[in-house]
């Protein structure tokens, strides 16, 4: 230290460190006191203030060794100081040193008596106070101290001038400055309105005080009103709040003398929410009226504790008086102290806080959101520089405005005018941040205001309404600007203010018990008898709680669906926000994942979803709700691969533009519903949905504005395979099927709205082309066509009508040429795109304008609903006169009724007027189009496949005008005597085996199939019924054709004709066939194949059975269904029922099978009458389908071979016809004998002729087809020429039989030569045969009825062997077709006695097997044919062994079609023939002589077959039929 002594830079610190040390030294005992000492004199004098920094040291030294507790260290201190006594004064070390240690040393005597004493001197200091300037003392200072301040403020006088007085008055009469300020704090709370004067002077003033002085007086004031019953009065808030604002004092120095403490405040909040939710609970908690009485006594007692008044809320008194002189920054930091809507739930504080709102938005409000014509009661602003600054632009809202509202909360409820006002800034920031005209820099901040408006609506505006007391006008103020908002947003807001906001505040918390508490008591009252008064208290409830009321009525509509309509009529007192929340409520209802789509069973959708569907369409019609949401919620489901939402949409569609969909339409609403719109709507409806014309508007505009139309169409038409192939893997199949339906039904529905609906420049712009429809977005092309139609429609009006005005020609050729030139403008295009629809194959049988024609066609251009027009015409005159008659109407409500029918009846006259010049142009152009329709490339078959298959099938199961459409179309191609179209393979093959096509439909379909083959049986019943109608419509026409030549017929021969007989047999046969596919599937037991053939028969009722053995047959099969499916399937059961029933009540219609072939006969059908029943009845066009495609497929060499073989069958067929007289008429009915015989003459001398001809020029195949062809024709039965023949040669029976016997035994021999050659095949025909002749021996009514020609019998069997051929082996090489006999062809390909599956066996088995099996059966039919013979040994002729034998040889497999289980069809055929035995039995020895060397000669024609059966007696016939009734 003496070293650094001389520099400046020794420090305090260095020197309190060196004596630290030197003193610890001697503490430690490392040195010796005196020396310390020593030094330490010697270092005092370096610095005056060296004692006391000495003395500093000791008194840390003290501290430290009064802790220890080793004595030594504490001794050698205090020697130490007693050393240095000399060196610090004892003042000095009394101040630091402890009052012990300062015994221990001598400078004091006692230490308890010094810290008495010390006390008494800081009392007398610090506490006592001077009695000079008491008030009642000094009285005159302070009373000028008060007039000064009192005085007159308004002149020259300033704060300044005033503060000099008041210094010189306390200067003069000693006033306590502390009390002076008091009294200025008091005046001024008295003169409130001087802030001007007195906040300068208050600041003046406190330049003299310290800073903490003015708080503190404040507090004290505040601290006076704390008692138990004391009130703040508002003039110290504002006192206070005035100088907060003048940042006088700081808000913390303050908050802490203000009560309650923040962890009361807390404490209270968390009690009134406990209170609220006990108030929820005993709400929905079911009390006993027992209990009620108790808990209402405890209530009041509550509420008499709660009266006591408890002390003020001080926080929130000067919160109040902040906002009200504007200070919002330090109201803010106050509010935020406390929990979140807290102070604002407070009342006053509300008030307070929506009117400093109110001055700031003036100015944006006065300028863009008072409505126009409004003049509004201007607010003044603050008068005060420091309140927040008023908002000019939207921008200045988000800076403070945005945050008091948020503040605010739900209790912006209590000024309803101020909720307007921000409601109307919203519409007006919308209305800008919508128009275009931004930059992009001023867009990034309208997006940031928006999102703002969003969260203030959300937080406020929305609880708002909520407590606010049923207020209608808010809530329609709001919805002006909620409808500028998209709908995503707006259900975004309610889906919060439903789900969150409520559980935000203990307030909404009771407010959601108490709605739900009022919506059950008025749910509980609603019926359809008080709807308006319920109906009002809903739309009071809904004003301010859509949500919860709107979730609360949904559910009870979901469980009781009866309520839907009185919920629906008692809504129309709702706001237009109410009706959009509704909307929103639905789809969340919809959505709602914890709720099943399914019933327990899996088998239906659920009745809460087809409750709310039918609530939603109810709904959306009536009230003008916005759709889009709903809408897209339906696309966004089947995007997703769920189709059960469909169904709302099937609702909506069908209330709002009343176009249904159902499967129960009579056929008088189908006629109807062919007609014009206008027509649709009288007659075509269940419900005449009437005044639709709005609300088909609104679900258009809908649909449009957010480009909903097309996708929901894709849409669906693609879930419909989705529905079976993603969705319904693990469903149930009857669940599957019916969303499949639902899920079409809606696509036909939608799809017929958007077609009378939208214009045409709006369909065409959304509907692409049909291959981008099909090729890019996978439509099926059914659906795919179905939405083009109306555009192909539209197009071609809208060219037609431009031609018309274009040319003013009003001739009707002009006319007609006009329509015609515009479909080929637009149907061109759509021919060129069908194309890259299918396979180039296609093309080679139709072509693709007649493919595009049947897709692009109506019922409405096929044919007029005359019946129709003239049905609701009558109604409307029937009507007429009724209003007429009606004495009580007011006459101005008579007028304005007849006025509405005669205007509709001109109406439907005008339509019909239009439809009708409309078809016949139609049909012009078809008459133009029909030649380049089918090209048949390869054959007829073929082409009628395509058709069938690509035309007729996918559309006739679309819906149910589409089944009448295809019957219709059918009918028109051949009235149109359209080339290469076969009418009857077409009509053969939709009748020959429904099975398949029944099986695959789901319940809808098969509805719709079941129309289709009504319609087309009653065409076909109306050609059976009288000879007239059928040689008018089909007599010359080439759809009934025998002989299909691929191309080049002109039609013109009569003999290649089918006549109107064999017609009637070929009836017969498609009855047959549809009643063996009929019993097929009821007697699968599959669920699907019972119920789709059930829906089927009992929509063909009409026209089928019309035959009393086959109506039996199925009435039998449908008896065992109801008692089967009584318990199990009682669905099927009412099914089996209402058809049993029906099928009962159609039996006086049905006829006898011999009445049914043909009517009474004249000479020359005499023999046919007795015969019909035989195999043949089935009818010719059999042969016809063969003739034709063996003859195209087979070789020259082939073809050859074919015709000496056919040559032989020939003389077979001739020979067995000339045999049939003989026995069938034992009447004697010559004249017919003779006739046929003669018939069979010339047809033989003809066949031989062609056999040589075909035997000695073999020429190319051209030639042959021809002759064969005409071979074929030959066959076919005469008319006129033959009936003269038979008259003259009635007299030569006997010669004829000669040359028969000759023929037959040709026959024989060509017959075994071909055996020979196709062993295996002949025996699969010769069984296959057998089953074809027990099928239909049993199946007739008399024993002669086998006797048929054979002629008629090969046809059939042909056409039949042709489908068989091409369904079970497409690809058969055509020289196994053609080698195979004619007559042959016939046995094989009637055999309905297996089922499908086991035809297709047979086909495909190893023929092995076949022959094994056709051995055991031959030896059992051999047995049982013997013992018969026994029985029947008096009356009937003997037969010789070999000829049994022959015949098993022949018949290979005679006993195929034992495998029949149960008895015969009915039980009357059984009867009539054994009477008919008996009766054979009495013929004369000559005709049984005859017969039985007929029978010798004609083993290979199936003729003499069915003789000899016939006459070895009717039980083998019941026996082997094989149909299993």
């Amino acid at each position: 230290l003496s070293e650094n002594k001389s520099h400046e830079n020794v420090t305090f610190r260095d020197i309190q460190q060196a004596l630290y040390e030197l003193a610890n030294h001697v503490v430690k005992g490392n040195l010796k006191h005196d020396q310390a000492s020593n030094v330490l004199s010697d270092v005092i004098e370096f610095r005056d203030d060296m004692s006391s920094i000495l003395a500093d040291v000791f008194c840390i030294l003290d501290i430290e060794t009064s802790c220890l507790e080793e004595k030594s260290k504490r001794d050698h201190f205090t020697q130490l100081v007693l050393a240095c006594l000399y060196l610090v004064s004892d003042t000095v070390l009394k101040e630091r040193l402890d009052p012990e240690t300062l015994e221990s040393l001598g400078l004091i005597k006692q230490s308890q008596q010094f810290n008495q004493k010390s006390v008494k001197i800081k009392t007398k200091l610090f506490y006592k106070q001077q009695k000079f300037n008491l008030l009642r003392e000094e009285n005159e200072g302070y009373a000028k101290l008060i007039a000064e301040l009192g005085q007159d403020l308004s002149g020259n006088i300033t704060s300044d001038l005033i503060l000099e007085n008041i210094k010189s008055l306390i200067g003069c009469f000693n006033l306590d400055p502390n009390r002076v300020l008091d009294i200025i704090l008091e005046v001024y709370e008295c003169r409130p309105e001087y802030d001007e004067f007195f906040v300068p002077l208050i600041e003046s003033y406190m330049y003299m005080c310290e800073p903490q002085t003015l708080c503190h007086i404040l507090g004290f004031k505040f601290k006076f009103y704390q008692e138990p019953n004391g009130e703040t009065p508002s003039s110290l808030y504002r006192v206070a709040a005035v100088l907060l604002q003048h940042n006088l004092i700081d808000l913390e120095d303050l908050y802490v003398h203000l009560l309650p403490v923040d962890n009361a405040i807390l404490e209270e909040h968390k009690r009134e929410i406990v209170e609220a939710k006990q108030i929820v609970r005993k709400l929905t908690m079911v009390v006993l009226s027992s209990e009620k009485t108790e808990e209402k006594e405890k209530e009041k007692d509550k509420e008499e504790e709660k009266t006591e008044k408890p002390p003020d809320n001080q926080k929130l008194g000067l919160l109040e008086a902040l906002l009200k002189v504007g200070d919002w920054q330090h109201a803010q930091s106050i509010m935020d102290q406390m929990p979140p809507f807290y102070a604002t739930s407070h009342k006053p504080i509300a008030i307070a806080l929506c009117q400093l709102v109110h001055v700031t938005i003036e100015p944006l409000y006065r300028r863009v959101g008072v409505p126009k014509g409004a003049k509004g009661s201007p607010i003044s602003n603050l008068q005060n520089k420091r309140a927040p600054k008023q908002a000019e632009s939207f921008e200045d809202l988000r800076k403070e405005v945005f945050n008091m509202l948020c503040y605010l909360g739900p209790h912006l409820s209590h000024d309803p005018i101020l909720f307007a006002k921000v409601v109307r800034l919203g519409k007006a920031f919308m209305k800008e941040f919508q128009s275009d005209g931004n930059k992009q820099e001023d867009k990034e901040k309208m997006e940031i205001l928006f999102s703002c408006l969003l969260n203030i609506t959300d937080q406020v505006l929305l609880p708002s309404l909520t407590l606010m007391d049923c207020n209608a006008c808010m809530s329609e103020e709001l919805w002006g600007m909620f409808k500028t908002f998209p709908y995503q947003y707006r259900y975004r807001l309610y889906g919060q203010w439903k789900n969150e906001t409520y559980n935000s505040h203990p307030l909404l918390v009771k407010v959601k018990a108490q709605t739900i508490d009022r919506a059950k008591y008025i749910m509980k009252r609603l019926t359809k008898e008080n709807v308006k008064p319920s109906g009002r208290q809903i739309g009071k409830l809904s004003h301010s709680n859509p949500t919860i009321l709107f979730d609360y009525i949904l559910s009870q509509i979901q469980k009781y669906d009866n309520l839907i309509t009185p919920v629906v009529d008692s809504l129309k007192y709702l706001t237009s926000l109410n009706y959009d929340v509704l909307a929103y409520c639905i789809i969340e209802a919809l959505a709602n994942p914890e709720k099943e789509r399914m019933k327990h069973d899996d088998t239906t959708i659920s009745s809460w979803l087809q409750s709310l569907a039918s609530f939603c369409g109810a709904v959306f019609r009536k009230y003008p709700i916005e759709l889009a949401g709903l809408l897209q919620y339906v696309a966004n489901q089947l995007k997703a691969g769920k189709s059960f939402d469909l169904l709302i949409l099937k609702e909506v569609v069908q209330k709002m533009a009343g176009i249904e969909i159902t499967e129960e339409m009579t056929m008088e609403q189908l006629e109807a519903m062919t007609g014009g719109e206008q027509l649709k709507a009288e007659g075509g409806y269940f419900g005449q949905i009437r005044n639709t014309k709005k609300s088909s508007q609104r679900l258009k505009d809908a649909l449009l504005d957010h480009d909903l139309a097309l996708p929901l169409c894709l849409l669906m038409a693609q879930q419909r395979n989705g529905v079976i192939f993603q969705e319904g893997g693990e469903k149930h199949l009857k669940l599957v099927g019916k969303l499949y339906d639902q899920c079409h039904d809606t696509l036909v529905q939608f799809g017929g709205f958007l077609a009378s609906n939208l214009s045409t420049e709006d369909y065409i712009k959304r509907v692409p082309s049909i291959d981008v429809l099909c090729n890019e977005f996978h439509t099926p092309h059914d659906a795919a066509f179905f939405l083009s139609r109306p555009m192909y429609a539209h197009h071609i009006s809208s060219k037609y009508d431009e031609l018309k005005k274009a040319e003013k020609g009003n001739k009707q050729q002009h006319k007609v040429h006009k329509y015609i030139t515009s479909c080929e403008v637009v149907m061109a295009p759509v021919h060129d795109a069908v194309i890259s629809l299918h396979l180039p194959k296609v093309w080679d049988d139709i072509s693709p304008q007649f493919y595009a024609t049947f897709w692009s066609l109506t019922m409405y251009d096929l044919a007029v609903p005359h019946n129709s027009y003239d049905r609701e015409v009558n109604k409307l005159k029937v009507q007429m006169k009724a209003i007429d008659d009606n004495q009580e109407m007011p006459p101005n409500k008579k007028k304005k009724e007849k006025e509405r029918c005669t205007a509709l009846q001109d109406k439907l006259l005008e339509e019909e007027k239009k439809q009708l010049e409309h078809v016949q142009r139609v049909l012009q152009r078809l008459k133009l189009e029909k030649d380049n329709w089918l090209l048949a490339k390869s054959t007829k078959n073929e082409t009628i496949t395509k058709f069938l298959q690509l035309c007729i099938f996918p559309r006739c199961i679309f819906s149910a005008i589409d089944a009448v459409y295809c019957a219709h179309f059918v009918e028109l191609v051949h009235q149109q005597k359209t080339p290469n179209f076969s009418t009857l393979l077409c009509y053969d093959r939709v009748f020959s085996d429904i099975i398949y096509t029944v099986a695959s439909c789901t319940e809808n379909e098969a509805s719709r199939y079941g129309r289709f083959l009504c319609c087309m049986l009653e065409t076909v019943t109306r050609w059976h019924s009288d000879r007239n109608i059928y040689e008018k419509e089909c007599g010359n026409y080439p759809g009934f054709l025998t002989i299909l030549r691929a191309t080049g017929f002109d039609g013109g021969n009569k003999a290649d004709q089918l006549d109107y007989e064999n017609f009637r047999h070929v009836v017969h046969k498609w009855h047959y066939k549809l009643t063996k596919a009929s019993v097929h599937c009821l007697e699968t037991g599959e669920y699907t194949h019972i119920r789709n053939i059930l829906i089927v028969l009992t929509k063909i009722l009409p026209w089928y059975p019309k035959v009393l053995n086959l109506g039996q047959a199925l009435e039998r099969r449908v008896h065992k269904i109801c008692q089967e499916e009584k318990e199990k399937r009682p669905d099927l059961y009412a099914l089996a029922m209402g058809y049993s029933g029906q099928l009962k009540s159609r039996k006086p219609y049905m006829v006898p099978e011999n009445e049914f072939h043909h009517k009474d006969p004249p000479a020359r059908n005499a023999v046919a009458a007795t015969v019909q029943n035989g195999p043949g009845g089935a009818g010719l066009p059999a042969s016809l389908t063969i003739n034709a495609a063996k003859l195209e497929e087979s070789t020259a060499e082939e073809t050859d071979k074919l015709k000496e073989k056919t040559q032989g069958a020939v003389k077979v067929i001739n020979k067995a016809a000339n045999a049939t007289p003989k026995v069938t008429t034992s009447n004697g009915n010559s004249a017919s004998n003779s006739k046929i015989i003669k018939e069979k003459d010339d047809k033989e001398k003809k066949a031989k002729a062609l056999g040589k001809d075909g035997k000695d020029k073999p020429k190319e195949e051209r030639a042959n087809k021809d002759d064969k062809s005409r071979e074929t024709k030959e066959k076919t039965p005469k008319s006129d020429k033959e009936k003269e023949k038979a008259k003259k040669e009635e007299k030569t029976p006997k010669d004829e039989k000669s040359k028969t016997v000759v023929t037959n035994a040709e026959s024989k021999f060509a017959a075994e030569k071909e055996r020979e050659k196709e062993p295996s095949r002949e025996r699969d025909v010769a069984k296959d045969m057998k089953s074809k002749e027990n099928i239909k021996g049993g199946e007739k009514l008399s024993v002669a009825g086998s006797l048929k020609s054979p002629v008629p019998r090969s046809e059939t069997s042909e056409s039949e062997r042709e489908q068989k051929r091409r369904k079970v082996d497409t690809h058969s090489s055509p020289s196994h077709s053609s080698t195979v006999k004619v007559s042959i062809h016939y046995i094989n390909h009637t055999t309905p006695a297996l089922s499908k599956s086991k035809e297709r066996e047979v086909d495909k088995k190893d023929l092995d097997k076949s022959r094994e099996r056709s051995r055991e059966r031959e030896k059992k039919d051999e047995k049982d044919r013997k013992d018969r013979k026994r029985d029947h040994s008096n009356s009937d002729r003997e037969v010789p062994q070999d000829s049994t034998k022959r015949r098993k040889e022949e018949n290979g497999t005679t006993g195929s079609s034992k495998h029949s289980k149960s008895e015969s069809p009915s039980d009357s055929p059984r009867s009539n023939e054994k009477e008919k035995e008996k009766n054979k039995s009495k013929s004369s020895g000559k005709e049984k002589g005859d017969s039985v060397k007929t029978e010798k000669m004609e083993k290979s024609s199936s003729g003499s077959k069915k003789e000899k059966r016939d006459s070895a007696g009717g039980k083998e016939e019941k026996k082997q039929y094989p149909f299993n009734f």
